[in-house]
């Protein structure tokens, strides 16, 4: 059994909190709000986890200091844009070589760095690692069966993360490829409100198709660009993540783009989600990232055009299809010219 404490009382950090506690671990679970500390130790229910009970084994807590002292493992799950503001707090209370397991999906819009780099620039000397994958909360927490990566520097903290979290409905791989883990977890948010804005227009399953298999081509060819591995994108953190995100109504980035689809603005689209929608943050890090590796990265620029320079959605669609012809796969051969 090992010590946990997870940082966020999200839907994600909760479902791993539920997670963690059914493997045996003694959970901590920690939120920034006291009415929120006090509504789930005293309901023991979460408000977007409909129906599921949170263990009276966890401990939910508003003191930081007993939610990380003596823990074997810190699991960071608050949204990507208080990653750095959180990882700050956290520090009068890290010890030396602790864990740190970041599960946030996203790029920080005005530095471009991905949430481990973030975590090892406020927190140094930490072992940082990241788990990602097509992992909805909802069905995490209901036990439905689950793979997910697990990323670090060292393979060592990788394998000591599967151990903790890998269960009979959670399985667990390990990937040394972390950049590669962050950017497609991150980018695919992006890709996701397309594919929302798509649906929202009332485009079929051929549009959603070519936005998945587009998506996952920019993402890669920038992902590669940075440095990551192309095997990390055909996996379950660049495809897997992809669809289940381009697909499922339990996303609030697809909820989002449907929203924006129907003629909502951006602002009106997140109050209505009522939770982050983490495409919206990363989409403008992901257009700065492509221009400062020059790579094509046609999707994302309609979504940032959509989102923050009042192009109509149906126009976005329209540029996407009218760009000039070009080749599938640049960079094969023909047999004859």
């Amino acid at each position: 059994m090992a010590a946990v404490g997870v940082i966020g009382s999200g839907t994600w950090g909760t479902a791993l909190s539920i997670l963690l506690a059914g493997n045996g671990h003694q959970v901590t679970l920690w939120s920034a709000l006291e009415n929120e500390v006090k509504a789930l130790d005293e309901t023991r229910l979460h408000p977007n986890l409909k129906g599921i009970r949170i263990p009276d084994s966890i401990v939910v807590t508003g003191d930081l200091k007993k939610a990380m002292e003596e823990k074997d493992l810190l699991v960071l799950s608050v949204p990507s844009v208080f990653v750095r503001q959180t990882a700050k707090k956290m520090k009068a209370y890290l010890k030396p070589g602790q864990v740190v397991v970041n599960v946030a999906k996203g790029i920080e819009e005005g530095s471009l760095m991905t949430m481990s780099r973030i975590i090892e620039e406020e927190l140094p000397g930490v072992q940082v690692a990241a788990l990602s994958g097509p992992s909805h909360a909802e069905e995490v927490s209901q036990g439905l069966p689950t793979t997910c990566v697990a990323g670090a520097h060292k393979r060592s903290v990788a394998e000591f993360v599967q151990s903790i979290f890998m269960s009979g409905v959670f399985r667990v791989y390990t990937n040394p490829d972390l950049l590669g883990i962050e950017l497609g977890g991150s980018l695919k948010n992006v890709i996701a409100l397309a594919a929302g804005i798509a649906d929202g227009l009332g485009f079929g399953d051929n549009t959603k198709a070519a936005l998945i298999t587009r998506g996952i081509a920019e993402i890669g060819r920038l992902g590669i660009a940075m440095g990551g591995r192309a095997e990390t994108f055909a996996g379950l953190t660049g495809i897997g993540d992809l669809i289940v995100t381009c697909a499922s109504m339990h996303s609030r980035n697809r909820r989002a783009g449907i929203l924006i689809g129907q003629g909502r603005s951006m602002d009106e689209a997140m109050e209505e989600v009522h939770m982050v929608v983490e495409g919206v943050y990363s989409a403008k890090a992901a257009k700065a990232l492509a221009e400062q590796y020059q790579v094509s990265m046609p999707i994302v620029e309609q979504v940032n055009a959509v989102l923050f320079e009042g192009l109509a959605a149906s126009e976005a669609v329209a540029s996407l299809m009218l760009r000039d012809k070009c080749t599938e796969n640049p960079g094969m051969d023909w047999d004859e010219a």
